[in-house]
């Protein structure tokens, strides 16, 4: 099964909307309920992350009787340190973001808590691609 979703940038109200979305499929599907956990998680801190830095992008959802693969691509002004932004509590959120409750430096270190494979890649100016994927 292939799902894609537009993610808005700084639309703050609506984000989140699209690992909702696919939350509800992966109940539909009999996915257990840990699994979807990791996988809202995971998807939730990118989807996050495209609002806040990228001015949103887009999300693909493959889903499979071994996996669900995400791969959320932006735009955005891109990661000039992946490594630094792997650290838990390092942030380049606003703070206007931050009165808003979001840019606590957590986004990276939750996907890859969360996913069975994490992969980042970046490039300043051009965007950034996130793969996440998480084994049914």
């Amino acid at each position: 099964m292939r799902l894609h979703y537009d993610v808005s940038g700084g639309e703050f109200l609506r984000a989140g909307e699209a690992s909702s979305s696919l939350k509800k499929v992966l109940k539909q599907l009999g996915v257990s309920s840990d699994v979807i956990r990791k996988i809202a998680i995971a998807m939730y801190e990118a989807e996050i992350n495209m609002v806040i830095h990228a001015n949103g992008g887009v999300v693909d959802v493959d889903i499979d009787s071994e996996a669900v693969r995400i791969k959320l691509e932006d735009t955005g002004p891109g990661i000039p340190d992946i490594a630094l932004a792997m650290t838990e509590g390092y942030s380049t959120a606003s703070d206007e973001v931050r009165d808003l409750g979001f840019g606590a430096g957590m986004g990276l270190p939750n996907m890859k808590k969360n996913a069975d494979f994490l992969n980042v890649m970046s490039e300043v100016g051009k965007g950034t691609t996130v793969e996440i994927k998480v084994n049914l």
